[in-house]
């Protein structure tokens, strides 16, 4: 049905109005520090670009490139970024199935669901987290930046509410025709949660790659910093010792020139990612699945 009338008319042009300018406001700033990372080191010095590179240059991503301890930051976050994701989702999975369960299918289900739900309200603390880490013997090693985070409750109850939305007969059908909890789990919520599980997941990739503190806390060798954790240390403490940036290698760039082209790498992945995930934001699987 088209509305057509001119009250919805003048709403739908303010929210389209307001809408574009949301999105100028998120990608303006991304378009900018492309810009600055291409433009020359008198031009990026100066503040003087805008939207647009002036005097065109890729010395800054040369440089990016060829640094070592760059390149292994990417590394760590990509290793940190899939065990993270690949763990955490199927824990999550897991510990959703049971938990949407009514109290008479699960009994104890209530003391399990506030368990979790405790974890979220309630954390020892900086201090007793960095003591644990380091009395496991994780210090300087990928799990100290996996482990401590594989189980968000935040992600575990919104699984657990997308399969109370599923319906049940999709469940009862498959024990009759002789199906246990785990086949009905892989072979019926398991392609039906297929949105949830890509919108959780790109919810814990940002969190994976953009975490920087955890980096700073568990790892003393520089060497083992993520991405997030390299950035920080050169863009917000200026710190070049630590991440073998000399200052040769900046004689004929900005620093302002390198640290956007830093910046705009690190945000890459999560921006190709993202298109194809989007396309499950808005698909609903679970409409119509059940048949008369």
């Amino acid at each position: 049905m088209y509305h057509k009338t001119l009250p919805y008319r003048i709403f739908s042009v303010f929210n389209h109005i307001f809408l574009f300018l949301i999105a100028l406001l998120c990608i303006l700033p991304l378009i900018h520090i492309l810009a600055v990372s291409f433009s020359g080191r008198e031009a990026a010095g100066a503040n003087l670009v805008t939207f647009y590179p002036i005097n065109f240059t890729l010395d800054a991503y040369e440089k990016t490139i060829a640094n070592t301890q760059f390149l292994n930051s990417i590394g760590t976050s990509v290793l940190r970024t899939v065990l993270g994701t690949t763990i955490g989702m199927i824990i999550i999975f897991l510990a959703a199935y049971p938990l949407s369960k009514e109290e008479n299918m699960f009994r104890g289900r209530s003391l399990y669901a506030w368990f979790f739900v405790f974890t979220m309200l309630f954390s020892g603390g900086m201090v007793p987290s960095y003591i644990l880490i380091q009395k496991l013997g994780l210090m300087n090693s990928i799990w100290a930046l996996v482990l401590p985070f594989v189980v968000s409750v935040w992600n575990l109850v919104l699984m657990l509410n997308f399969f109370r939305g599923i319906p049940k007969e999709l469940e009862e059908a498959a024990f009759m025709d002789g199906a246990n909890h785990f086949v009905t789990l892989v072979k019926i919520y398991l392609p039906i949660s297929m949105p949830a599980i890509a919108t959780l997941s790109l919810f814990t990739v940002v969190f994976h790659w953009n975490d920087w503190f955890s980096g700073m806390l568990y790892m003393s060798d520089y060497r083992n910093y993520p991405l997030a954790t390299f950035l920080q240390s050169i863009i917000v403490q200026q710190d070049f010792s630590k991440v073998n940036v000399s200052a040769e290698d900046l004689k004929n760039i900005s620093q302002r020139t390198v640290k956007s082209a830093q910046i705009f790498i690190g945000a890459l992945p999560v921006l190709v990612v993202y298109p194809f995930l989007q396309r499950f934001f808005v698909k609903g699987i679970v409409l119509g699945a059940v048949k008369e």
